[in-house]
């Protein structure tokens, strides 16, 4: 077992599984989401990168794992994202060695760093809220459901609360504000064009960027976009095809036995041969491999 405890949160790593838990003054995207389990087929590597503060780790995750990221598509912020953490000074060695856990697992257990076709992660529990700017967008596992405040338009706020089920819903995009543009979030049904602006459409938030609480918008979208019945459906658009299916149960985990370790042992002896691991990459993941015989 590796950790690492500091002030922005907790990670931990058993071999098969990384841990993290935020801490208690973090962004609300990340104390909303809370502890997190990321199976290591979910990992394409994990980086520390220090400074002269301390430095930060950071998990990268395999393209489609994560239906947070996927709603997110790269616009969270570095506080946000519940992949980071940030390291004190006196916590960079066992930060370094955190690291090295994780790639020497991936290199033992020859995880791909590729594309998944289905979410490896179960995302955001429901029920689940977020936004601000004119409302607040709620999620039951069943219906979404848009709240307006007294800062809506006229247009929203006459027509009352709006609600719609899950079946409806074609599809669901997050857009933070960026500097002086508004960010929304929006939601697709099948045969309806949105053409009017966020502020307008009693199927959308429009975010202002006023507080960190809009961030967690993204929650609710996330939570939806693993809950679509449809791939496609899934994609804003012009995104281009992922096949993105809810997770599937594994009925048959790998066994961490004898005979496994074994087979990686003269695997890792062949890749070493044949030159694709250099002399210090092979004594490292087969002293890995050994303290597990």
């Amino acid at each position: 077992m590796a950790d690492i405890i500091t002030r922005d949160g907790t990670w931990s790593f058993d071999g098969g599984t990384v841990r993290i838990v935020p801490g208690g003054k973090v962004h609300p995207v990340r104390q909303d989401l809370g502890e997190l389990a990321v199976p290591l087929e979910a990992v394409a590597g994990a980086s520390f990168e220090p400074d002269r503060k301390g430095g930060r780790l950071r998990l990268r995750l395999r393209t489609g794992a994560c239906p947070v990221q996927r709603a997110a598509d790269g616009r969270l912020r570095d506080s946000a994202d519940p992949y980071q953490l940030l390291v004190e000074k006196d916590r960079t060695g066992v930060a370094e060695y955190l690291v090295d856990e994780i790639r020497n697992a991936l290199l033992i257990e020859q995880v791909p760093d590729g594309p998944v076709d289905r979410f490896l992660l179960p995302g955001p529990s429901v029920p689940v809220s977020g936004g601000g700017g004119d409302g607040t967008a709620s999620f039951d596992g069943h219906d979404v459901r848009l709240a307006w405040n007294w800062k809506a338009e006229e247009s929203k706020t006459t027509g009352g609360t709006v609600t719609l089920p899950l079946p409806d819903i074609t599809g669901v995009r997050w857009i933070p504000a960026i500097g002086l543009e508004n960010g929304s979030l929006r939601f697709d049904r099948a045969g309806v064009t949105a053409a009017t602006q966020p502020k307008y459409d009693p199927y959308s938030l429009d975010l202002w960027g006023l507080s960190k609480r809009e961030y967690t918008a993204v929650l609710v979208a996330a939570a939806v976009l693993v809950r679509l019945p449809s791939p496609a459906r899934r994609l804003a658009p012009g995104t281009p095809p992922k096949v993105l299916t809810a997770p599937a149960q594994d009925a048959s985990p790998a066994a961490d036995d004898h005979d496994v370790l074994l087979r990686r042992l003269r695997e890792l002896g062949e890749l070493h041969r044949a030159g694709v691991l250099t002399d210090e990459e092979f004594s490292t993941a087969k002293q890995a491999v050994l303290k597990r015989l």
